[in-house]
């Protein structure tokens, strides 16, 4: 009975995989950065309006194939919002109890949509608690704890099989630069950094990974001094990929580069970006943008040519209160007028430092 449920479960989420199409890949028109391309995957286009669609997704069958979730099977996960918004959206397909432990100033919108696919929020004062507290509940509850900070690298195919890295680069062979200069990426579980940087390197191709890390987290500091106990005593703002601890699926091997990239920063350049493509988006793909900025910005200086492609992790109006509040951007960003003066000099002459 046990393997038959399995089985049906597996299937079922092969079939909503078949019935979903693949993201976007959207070009902005930037003329001025003649011979440098910016490219922007589209992952708000998911089913669950995020990146974090397909790592639910792989997370769920890793876990299913491992013989960790079986019928009734309460479902636990460690999630600011976005992971936990798709791990309910699988849950609710296969008939599981879901139960998502994120902060409590997670956005509101993100506790709605959790709510919306019948699964439950259970909050911590700070996102070092959810470690904890999830493993608490999935031993008081005989459930399974999901741990998409340790197993996001492993359960996703990084050699192939339509994962993130394989769409990107199917999807760029007929640009004028084909096989991109860089690939931008913020960290958040690192697996998805885990995934391009294997594939880059799998497919044997020059293609480099940057990967860039917002205030108040920890990787870019891991990344240089190689010390994995780092751990920081501030959250941070920019929901879903800055962290305060090492998680276990970085993997720095892969990384050719890493840039700090301040709040401010990330915030100035979601509103810049929405002038160009006329929608909102969330802030981490400010962040992940204005590093893409920053390295076509060193490569005009450089005088080169080529592609840069980064992604559109979630869409904005799962922000309204936060991102897109000035109250809340005045509380806790504060003033980001330089970085808007310097997303409009980029307008001008395609540079910003």
């Amino acid at each position: 009975m046990s393997s038959s449920w399995v089985n049906q479960a597996i299937a079922k989420i092969e079939a909503d995989y078949q019935r979903s199409a693949d993201t976007h890949l959207i070009k902005l028109d930037l003329p001025q950065l003649d011979g440098i391309d910016i490219y922007l995957k589209d992952e708000s286009t998911h089913p669950t309006g995020s990146l974090k669609h397909r790592l639910a997704r792989s997370l769920f069958l890793y876990a299913l194939c491992n013989g960790w979730i079986k019928k009734d099977t309460p479902i636990i996960e460690s999630s600011s919002g976005s992971t936990a918004v798709s791990e309910a959206y699988f849950a609710r397909l296969l008939g599981l109890p879901f139960i998502a432990v994120m902060p409590k100033n997670t956005a509101k919108k993100k506790i709605e949509q959790i709510e919306f696919y019948g699964a439950k929020c259970h909050f911590v004062d700070n996102g070092s608690q959810m470690y904890a507290e999830s493993e608490r509940l999935a031993a008081e509850l005989t459930g399974h704890y999901m741990d998409q900070f340790t197993y996001a690298e492993r359960a996703t195919d990084w050699r192939g099989n339509n994962n993130i890295a394989d769409s990107i680069f199917n999807q760029m062979e007929r640009e004028p630069h084909p096989i991109p200069s860089w690939i931008v990426m913020s960290p958040g579980t690192g697996g998805t950094s885990a995934t391009i940087g294997r594939y880059i390197r799998y497919q044997q191709q020059k293609t480099q990974l940057c990967v860039v890390d917002p205030e108040n987290s920890v990787f870019y500091d891991y990344f240089h001094s190689g010390d994995a106990t780092i751990v920081s005593d501030k959250y941070s703002k920019i929901e879903g990929i800055g962290r305060p601890r090492v998680e276990p699926s970085f993997i720095a091997g892969v990384v050719d580069s890493m840039i700090k990239i301040p709040d401010a920063a990330s915030i100035a350049t979601i509103q810049w970006l929405e002038q160009l493509i006329g929608r909102k988006t969330g802030a981490s793909t400010g962040t992940n943008l204005y590093g893409a900025l920053l390295l076509a910005t060193q490569m005009r200086h450089a005088s080169q040519t080529g592609s840069i492609v980064t992604l559109i992790c979630d869409a904005g109006e799962r922000y309204l209160d936060t991102y897109y509040n000035p109250e809340w951007i005045e509380n806790n960003i504060g003033c980001f007028q330089h970085y808007r003066e310097k997303l409009s000099a980029f307008n001008v002459c395609g540079l910003i430092s």
